[in-house]
């Protein structure tokens, strides 16, 4: 963190994603969706579905092998159906999981000309059309690798956007822009002990509905907590 970063600095506003800005998991959410439409078998892919988000949750995923299971069917159904499916899903479930809440602090940032970022360990599928729904241009997600044909592989590209390497992708950039932590005054909202590697690194860690285990590093370290859907139903 660098407290002294002068108050002429560029301001940055990071969020994480899921149970951040929405009040659900995204990815969790697409694999079931896709179980729904058919894709996958209700039971098979539902047990492994979970055993995944028991281990995100945990702060144990291996999120190359994630990738490649939550890839398999888009994978398998081709560009045009994916993007269809995608399409129903956020009409369907990211849509109605949109709070004013959520928009109204990301409008505040961009209202008072901060760089506004998504920062997210879900993959650039399932959330660069989120990012445009919530009106947010920069996105950082896990990065997919793609055939000579342009279509998915199943494998992460460079990177995976998650835990330390949040940190990473931030500071590279940061780095295009020649910029580096002290030269930026940076906010971070996230609701997840994943997130503390990049929650430590900035100026202004919020702790956003978080889990329990962050919400009580929270309060050890006097971070403040912003319970965001607190009013919603």
């Amino acid at each position: 963190m660098t407290p002294d970063t002068p108050a002429s600095a560029p301001r940055l506003a990071l969020f994480d994603l899921d149970h951040t800005l929405l009040p659900i998991d995204s990815d969790f959410e697409w694999g079931e969706f896709t179980t729904r439409i058919g894709w996958t078998d209700a039971q098979e892919f539902g047990r492994r579905n979970a055993e995944f988000f028991a281990h995100y949750q945990a702060g144990t995923l291996d999120i190359r092998a994630y990738v490649r299971f939550a890839t398999e069917a888009v994978r398998q159904q081709g560009p045009e159906a994916a993007a269809a499916a995608h399409a129903q899903f956020m009409r369907e479930v990211i849509a109605p999981a949109i709070r004013p809440q959520a928009l109204e602090l990301l409008r505040q940032h961009q209202q008072a000309g901060d760089h506004v970022l998504i920062i997210t360990a879900t993959n650039e599928f399932v959330t660069r059309p989120i990012a445009q729904a919530l009106g947010v241009a920069e996105l950082l997600a896990t990065e997919l690798e793609r055939d000579t044909k342009g279509w998915f592989t199943g494998n992460v590209l460079g990177e995976p956007n998650m835990r330390e390497g949040k940190v990473r992708r931030m500071e590279q950039w940061l780095a295009q822009r020649q910029w580096g932590w002290g030269d930026v005054h940076s906010t971070f909202y996230s609701d997840s002990t994943n997130d503390i590697p990049l929650l430590e690194k900035v100026n202004t860690p919020v702790a956003t509905n978080p889990d329990a285990r962050l919400r009580e590093l929270a309060v050890q370290r006097g971070w403040r907590i912003l319970d965001l859907f607190s009013a919603t139903p």
